[in-house]
């Protein structure tokens, strides 16, 4: 047995010294020959592997930044930043060769008369009792570990203690030598090593454990951080604050015995603190750590994975992502959402999206949510993309904004009188699945006919209806997509029957089961795309994708691109103005936001939209200003959505739901904006086009007052509107046109109806008493 292990010894050595190119005088065994031939022949194999050690990337720490360049998340696969070898303290230098490798700067990669006795030492033994890897092989050995290792099989060969890890180790690290100077292999050693809780690289450790870069380190620090490389676990700090702080001693007397430091110091120095921060300077990894910018955060990671640049890349590309979030109003908004929802509250969830308009791109300057972004659901945090994923339970009457924009767009002017059936009305488009018309119901009272502007302001739902069998229904979903509601177009439609996603999208659906409903909001709704479709509109109709990225560099500081979708030409510049100043009178009295708007004091010129699901699970704000357009949803998040009442602190829970847009909604909205932009100029929103105020020919009506009725009949169906007569008693010549309902602009081909007159006035009625 003993000479089994003699043997096996000797073996090892003899290949070592022929990897040295060493001839062991007086020892020519067939064994050195043999062992020489199968090192050569291996030799190919390890050089790609040494360049990989020269050329290859170690995994690096991504930040992504807020517009200012403030950090707000760190991803990583392994916490590390880079550093170059002026950039290290020459006491971290002077501490890690002190304990690991005294004679670093005197051997070619190996020590060789430490790696004959700690050979000879193990191999006796069984075990390992001495260590002599030099920096340049435990270079080698946290290369492989760190880097090249995927599964726990190779991470497990890249440390196992056998002669042919320790043959091919000694051979990559005489290869090193020759191609690298001492100063890159100590500065490649100090980026690679793990230093513990989670450091990666020297960087990392002493911002880990000290809160300083690594040039600041001073002698008792560079100690400790040097005696943890032998056992992380072992002498940890935190857990073993004994332990480390005799390994950190250790390491200053050894530096006293080279020479490296004098008596003075090194007393200094044993008389130091630990000093090690409390709690550790970690970084969180992720979005979770981001706080109140951890949907944002989580945007960026979706918006770049789809633009191809997935997560799995970010953690390991040491990246400076920055992004447009602008600090400012994120803290605005932040802070309204909270006030309207507390974060804890049972039932409600309030979320926000701001976009800033633009020809060429759409900026995204913050977006969130009354819920705490995490992961402990007992708390009602969540990690759901709240702001920016579809909302399933609509946006309500906000939703109108498309039909009125497809109305515009074929032929209509934002002052044409439509129609308001009464509450009941039912409508030949309006039917349930089994083609019974649904009565469709207001909540309110409203005039017979309203301007499109004041029918955006007031939100009667017949009007909009009405105005639907006009428009068509697939035309409106063509719209509400070409102005920014994008995935309609992409989201799975759920047959309501089973509860499954289909192979078709909600468009599609919606298109050709001409849902009138759609109108009404009832479809799921993206916060951040329904503030897109604001900026659209502020843009002269220029659509955009919402943009969370301002730059992006790699490691190297050489810049990234993100592909992006093309800006694209929704809808022609003067019907997205005038629409604009169609929808201004929702802040105003007699708007559905006008009590939201008082509150806050609001006397700027803005858009705005408020919508209410029918059952009041949820309720929405659409709002524009020159600068940006914000959306805001207020619902019910709960496992069992149940209407939603307003009450004294937030939103509730309850049987029937009183629940408006311009309450929980628009304030949220006012009181974002209010304070951020206060101080700002105030801006104009932007002029209206002729050709969309009044409408095209189709909707103007011939006056025919005082006409026969005759001639009237022939003028208005040359128009294109259909007639109805009714005679009335009147001085007027008989068949004369007295009366005419709807004057001035209406739906081409509504019915006008005609009062003409009998030619009689009937007597006066007898005086009171007489007969």
């Amino acid at each position: 047995m003993r000479g089994r292990v003699i043997l096996r010894a000797v073996g090892l050595l003899l290949g070592l010294c022929l990897l040295a190119g060493v001839l062991v005088a007086g020892v020519t065994y067939p064994l050195a020959a043999g062992a020489g031939l199968a090192v050569n022949e291996a030799s190919d194999s390890l050089s790609g592997l040494s360049a990989e050690l020269i050329t290859g990337s170690l995994p690096q720490t991504t930040t992504i930044t807020d517009s200012r360049g403030n950090p707000i998340a760190h991803m990583f696969a392994q916490d590390r930043e880079i550093v170059a070898a002026d950039e290290v303290a020459p006491a971290m230098v002077a501490a890690l060769i002190a304990v690991e490798d005294r004679r670093f700067f005197e051997h070619g990669g190996v020590d060789w008369p430490g790696t004959m006795r700690a050979v000879l030492a193990n191999t006796a033994s069984g075990d390992i009792e001495q260590g002599a890897s030099t920096l340049t092989q435990q270079y080698v050995k946290n290369y492989t570990l760190y880097v090249l290792a995927n599964t726990d099989a190779e991470r497990l060969q890249a440390v196992e203690q056998t002669p042919a890890r320790k043959l091919r180790e000694v051979q990559i690290a005489l290869q090193l030598e020759q191609q690298l100077t001492k100063n890159e292999i100590l500065t490649r050693y100090l980026n690679t090593v793990y230093w513990g809780n989670g450091a990666y690289g020297i960087a990392a450790a002493a911002r880990t454990y000290f809160g300083v870069t690594p040039d600041r380190l001073n002698i008792p620090q560079a100690a400790l951080l040097a005696g943890l490389v032998r056992s992380t676990s072992g002498f940890d700090p935190v857990r073993h604050p004994d332990a480390a702080r005799e390994r950190r001693d250790l390491v200053i007397k050894l530096m006293q015995a080279q020479g490296m430091i004098d008596s003075d110091q090194t007393q200094a120095a044993l008389a130091a603190p630990l000093g090690v921060a409390s709690p550790l300077n970690s970084w969180p990894n992720g979005c979770i750590g981001s706080g109140d910018n951890g949907f944002f955060c989580s945007y960026v990671i979706a918006h770049l994975a789809a633009a191809g640049i997935p997560r799995t890349q970010l953690e390991r590309g040491g990246y400076t992502i920055r992004t447009t979030l602008d600090p400012d109003a994120m803290a605005a908004m932040t802070a309204s959402l909270k006030a309207q929802v507390p974060p804890d509250s049972p039932d409600a969830a309030n979320v926000m999206a701001i976009v800033q308009p633009g020809s060429d791109e759409h900026r995204v300057l913050a977006m969130g949510s009354s819920r705490v972004f995490g992961l402990d659901a007992a708390a009602r945090q969540t990690s759901y993309g709240l702001p920016y994923e579809p909302v399933n339970l609509g946006a309500g009457s906000t939703y109108k904004i498309f039909t009125a924009a497809t109305a515009l767009e074929k032929g209509l002017g934002i002052n044409t009188q439509i129609e308001v059936p009464p509450g009941g009305y039912a409508s030949p488009i309006y039917r349930d699945g089994n083609g019974r018309p649904i009565p469709v119901q207001n909540a309110g009272s409203y005039a017979p006919r309203l301007s499109l502007t004041d029918a955006l302001a007031q939100s009667p739902n017949t009007a909009f209806i009405k105005l639907e069998e006009f428009t068509g229904v697939p035309p409106v979903v063509d719209m509400a997509v070409r102005l920014g509601m994008r995935s309609l177009a992409t989201t799975p439609f759920v047959d309501p029957g089973t509860g499954r996603p289909t192979d078709r999208s909600i468009a599609e659906v919606t298109k050709a089961q001409r849902q009138a409903s759609f109108t009404l909001g009832v479809t799921p709704t993206s916060v951040l795309e329904l503030a897109n479709v604001g900026a659209t509109l502020a843009s002269a109709g220029r659509w955009c994708p919402p943009d969370p990225i301002e730059s992006i560099t790699d490691a190297a500081g050489n810049p990234v691109p993100v592909p992006e979708a093309p800006c694209e030409q929704a809808v022609e510049p003067g019907l997205a103005n005038t629409l604009l100043t169609g929808m201004s009178k929702d802040d105003k009295p007699g708007g559905t936001a006008a009590g939201a708007a008082a509150q806050f004091g609001w006397n700027r010129p803005m858009a705005g939209k408020t919508g209410t699901t029918q059952v009041h699970q949820s309720a929405a704000f659409f709002g524009v200003v020159p600068q940006m357009a914000g959306a805001v949803i207020t619902f019910d998040n709960s496992a069992n959505p149940r209407p939603l009442c307003d009450g004294p602190g937030a939103p509730f829970a309850c049987r029937s739901g009183n629940i408006f847009g311009g309450k929980t909604p628009a304030q949220t909205w006012f009181g974002t904006m209010q304070p951020l932009l206060a101080g700002k100029p105030v801006e104009p929103l932007p002029p209206t086009d002729p050709r969309y105020l009044e409408g095209g020919e189709a909707t103007r009506i011939p006056d025919v007052i005082g006409r026969p009725e005759a001639e009237a009949r022939a003028m208005l169906e040359r128009a294109g509107f259909p007639v109805n007569v009714g005679t009335v008693d009147n001085a007027a010549p008989a068949g004369t046109v007295i009366g005419q309902s709807p004057r001035g602009t209406a739906l081409p081909e509504e019915t006008i109806t005609l009062q003409i007159s009998s030619g009689q006035v009937p007597p006066p009625p007898p005086p009171p008493g007489a007969g």
